[in-house]
Parts: C-alpha cells; sequence; structure tokens
C-alpha cells in the first residue's frame, strides 16, 4: 500500500539541513563542492535515512532559499539534480515530491523470518536463548498444575485468569493501576497486533509508524490492508513536531509505537514523551497502541529507574499496549498479551475466533510460573551479560569497520548501524556468501529507505558475535568499501553481487 503524503515545510526541511553552510564549510561537503551540490546530496541522504519520508511534498524552491540564505538558482539546480537521479518527481502546479529511482531493487524479503541453514550466524532476529533452570522449574510447576485444567474444554479466548492477573498486577506495580479484564492473552505480541489490526481496522484505513519501526509489525500493516504513514525518527529519538504534523495531516486510525528500547533504534522515550504523544494521539482520535516488548531489556538504568508505562498517563482509553514474553524470556514461549479497556478486550476476544480461538494452556501456565516467581531474578542474571554483549560488538565494530558509526543504546538487543555510503540490501546479499544472514535496514521502512542501514543484534555469545564481525568485514569489502560510492551505486543499479 501506498503511504499518505505529507509536505515538509521550507522550515522543517531548513532544520533537518541544519547546519548548513556555504560550500567554504565542511557541512557543505567541502571546499571545492558547488552550494546546489552540496544542497543535492544533503537532502538525498536524509531521504536515505529516512528522515524526510518518501512521497513527501518539499518546499517552493523560493521558500527553501530564503531559509537557507541562498539564491533561488541554487535550490533549483539542487531539485534538477534530484530529479534526474530519481529522488524527487515534479508536476507543474503542483509541486515535487520526494522518491527512489525506479530501477533501484527491492529487499528479496520484507519480513524477518530466522534462518534454519547450517553453519550460518543469525543477525537477522535479535532474541535471547531460553533461561535455562529457571525456565525448567516454570515447566515443571506449570505441568504440576495442569490437571486442575484438564478436565474442561480447555478454550480461553482472554486467556487463563491467573496468568490475566499475574500480568495485571505486574502493570500495578509499574506504576499502570490494571484489572485482568483490562488483559487478554494472546500468542505472542505479533499475534497481539495483527488481532488488534483485525478488529480495529478497515482496509485503508491509515496508521502511523515510527520511521524506522519492526519490520514484521510493516508487514502486518499491510496484510490488513492498512496504509502505512512512515513518522521520521529523530537522531535522539521521538521527533515530537513530525508527529503532531503526520497525525494532523493523516488522520490515522492507529498509530504504531515502540518507546522502550525502540527496535531498530534503540532510544528510550522520556515520561514527557511519552505524555506528549498520548495529548496528540488524543487530540486527532487516534489509538495509540504503545509495544512495550522490549521494556524489561533496561541496560543502563536499573529496572526500577525505568519511565512508567505510556498507560500510566492515559485518563482517556487512547492507549493500548502490547506486551510479549519473547524479548524477556524466551522467543519460544510464544505467548503475548494486550492490555485495553474491559469493552476492547470483549471485542478482541469475540474476533480471535476466527483466527486462533486461544493461547495453550500449559504454555500460559509456564508464563505465569516465570513471571510470578523467577522474573526479578532472570532479569537480574541476564542482563550484565546483555550490556557486555553490547559493549563487546560495539568495539568489535569499532576496530574492524570504523568507518561505520551507530548510538549506542540504553537498552534493548541490538545496535542500529551505518555504513556511510555502503548499501546493506547488496551487503546482505554477499554476507549470505560468507554464512552471515543480516536484516539491512529497508526492511524497517515502509518506502525502502534506510539502504545504508543495518540492525545487528547483540544477542549470541561472544566468539560468535567475534566470528560474525570478521565474516561481516569480508562481506563488506566484497561489497565495495575501497570505492565509496560502490556498495550503493550496484543496488540502484539493480546488480546484486
Amino acid at each position: 500500500m501506498t503511504a499518505q503524503h505529507l509536505t515538509v515545510s521550507s522550515a522543517r526541511l531548513a532544520d533537518l539541513l541544519h547546519p548548513w553552510q556555504h560550500p567554504a564549510g565542511p557541512a557543505a561537503g567541502g571546499p571545492h563542492t558547488p552550494a546546489y551540490k552540496a544542497l543535492a546530496d544533503r537532502i538525498r541522504a536524509l531521504v536515505l535515512d529516512g528522515r524526510v519520508p518518501l512521497t513527501a511534498r518539499l518546499p517552493a524552491e523560493r521558500g527553501l532559499a530564503d531559509r537557507l540564505s541562498v539564491s533561488r538558482t541554487t535550490v533549483a539546480a539542487a531539485y534538477d539534480i534530484l530529479r534526474t537521479d530519481g529522488y524527487l518527481v515534479s508536476r507543474r502546479g503542483s509541486g515535487s515530491w520526494t522518491a527512489l529511482p525506479t530501477h533501484r531493487p527491492d529487499p528479496p524479503t520484507r519480513a524477518l523470518v530466522p534462518s534454519s541453514v547450517t553453519g550460518t550466524i543469525d543477525l537477522g532476529v535479535a532474541a535471547l536463548p531460553g533461561p535455562g533452570r529457571a525456565l525448567d522449574r516454570a515447566v515443571a510447576d506449570a505441568v504440576d498444575a495442569l490437571p486442575a485444567y484438564t478436565t474442561a474444554h480447555g478454550y480461553h479466548p482472554a486467556g487463563l485468569p491467573i496468568l490475566r492477573e499475574t500480568i495485571a498486577d505486574r502493570y500495578t506495580r509499574r506504576g499502570a493501576p490494571t484489572t485482568p479484564d483490562q488483559i487478554i492473552v494472546t500468542n505472542g505480541a505479533l499475534s497481539a497486533w495483527v488481532l488488534l489490526l483485525r478488529t480495529l481496522l478497515h482496509a485503508g484505513d491509515r496508521v502511523a509508524v515510527e520511521s524506522p519501526t519492526y519490520a514484521n509489525a510493516l508487514e502486518s500493516v499491510r496484510g490488513e490492508g492498512g496504509r502505512p504513514v512512515p513518522v521520521p525518527m529523530a537522531d535522539d529519538g521521538w521527533d515530537l513536531a513530525a508527529w503532531q504534523d503526520a497525525l494532523r495531516a493523516a488522520n490515522p486510525r492507529l498509530a504504531y509505537v515502540i518507546p522502550d528500547y525502540q527496535n531498530p533504534t534503540g532510544h528510550l522515550a522520556d515520561t514527557p514523551t511519552r505524555r506528549h504523544l498520548i495529548d496528540l494521539a488524543r487530540a486527532t482520535g487516534t489509538t495509540l497502541v504503545v509495544d512495550e516488548t522490549c521494556a524489561d531489556l533496561a541496560l543502563d538504568i536499573s529496572l526500577d529507574e525505568r519511565p512508567a508505562p505510556v498507560a500510566a498517563h492515559d485518563r482517556s482509553g487512547t492507549v493500548v499496549t502490547l506486551g510479549s514474553a519473547s524479548k524477556s524470556f524466551w522467543g519460544g514461549l510464544r505467548i503475548g498479551w494486550i492490555r485495553g479497556t474491559p469493552d476492547l478486550v470483549r471485542r478482541l476476544a469475540t474476533t480471535r475466533a476466527g483466527l486462533d480461538v486461544a493461547a495453550p494452556v500449559l504454555d500460559q501456565l509456564v508464563l505465569h510460573h516465570l513471571i510470578a516467581d523467577h522474573a526479578d531474578a532472570i532479569l537480574a542474571e541476564r542482563l550484565p551479560g546483555i550490556r557486555a554483549a553490547r559493549d563487546s560488538l560495539a568495539a568489535m565494530l569499532r576496530t574492524n569497520l570504523p568507518d561505520w558509526t551507530f548510538a549506542l543504546p540504553p537498552g534493548g538487543l541490538s545496535l542500529w548501524v551505518h555504513t556511510d555510503t555502503l548499501s546493506t540490501t547488496v551487503l546482505a546479499e554477499a554476507a549470505a556468501r560468507h554464512g552471515l544472514r543480516l536484516a539491512p535496514g529497508t526492511l524497517f521502512s515502509t518506502t525502502g529507505a534506510f539502504e545504508r542501514h543495518v540492525r545487528l543484534p547483540y544477542t549470541l555469545d561472544e566468539p560468535t558475535l567475534a566470528e560474525a564481525v570478521r565474516r561481516l568485514a569480508l562481506a563488506a569489502a566484497e561489497t565495495g568499501r575501497a570505492r565509496p560510492d560502490a556498495g550503493l551505486t550496484a543496488s540502484f543499479a539493480g546488480c546484486v553481487a
């Protein structure tokens, strides 16, 4: 589905281009770069990195020229370069819209599917192994409790009462008072998202999403007939001005955000940002869907220091929350949940009759015991190891791929890495030949942006991460790091090396 057209004002584009200087300064491309070419390069980079959405209308030449204190001829020449290269489409009397070259290939797949190839190191999926003995004990306790449930049919559309109560208590302890009738248990957070879409969305409805965002969540929006509206992330988190513009212009039915260690950037939303997002959604009648799958994965602060859940600030029923056991405990335990109003939970339970009826009883009992009996100990044991793996991967990348850049995330399970000029779509093809599976940045975009980004999880042990970085460096060299523009040019030409 196509994204909603948005307009980027001259003031907004000037802010994104800041700091802007004439060619004599380094910000404009160097002392020998003409101003119009430097401007075209900067706008092209904003499009490729998703800071300016695709199909967005750019400001008129005169307005942008005034904002940047350059001549209109400079802006007109920059726009001409972008049109020639396929990054701008113009219609006389209507304006100019951002685009990507039509001969640029789509990524081979949009969804993130784990690899099962023997010998392949899979950096496409960010997930941890199971928590060992704690999981064994929870399974044993669940088996002991199971006979009490086998005398009935076993179908619980809203979830086992004991697990709903355990999840509700967990929200209450974190500052969001919750009752069990506000919880519905699902087969994972992604299944929860699909259930919400099927219940609340009509074909053609718009859904505002962060850009970049979780690839499989995007695929679910498309699969349910929704129209994703990308809202660019800023370098330091959520661009609230962009969210305000997008919600007012697109009036989406739903907005999907990941405020806790955002996937893939790793950003953590502070309390004012959480409150502001609620206010913006409420003003447009948009349901704010909050994915808290990674909320437990705090690496630089204690769990007690985390911001309260977004739902803790909601007084109007604007927020619906998704949760899951997959990141905190184990991806193989396919149990998630939705927190909403009791009325919404009843609607969801009715809708799921045509989807999956209910979650497995035994798995729900296992999760109940994990949360009630072992959660604190599991997180206390594994978070220091995740932090060490993050720091180790960061050090390896700085040593082996020093031109690549990233911000160290305060939590979560992966780094969001900028490869300078290297196409990660082409890089992923080369990495596969070296036994390494990657998730190129285009997977996290509604429109194929983030060509120069790759998500790199730190969920494997250190020796495996070291081998992964070795293979990654080989693939990068093969793709064309020696020539700064080689990888990017190859991706636009449709060459898969």
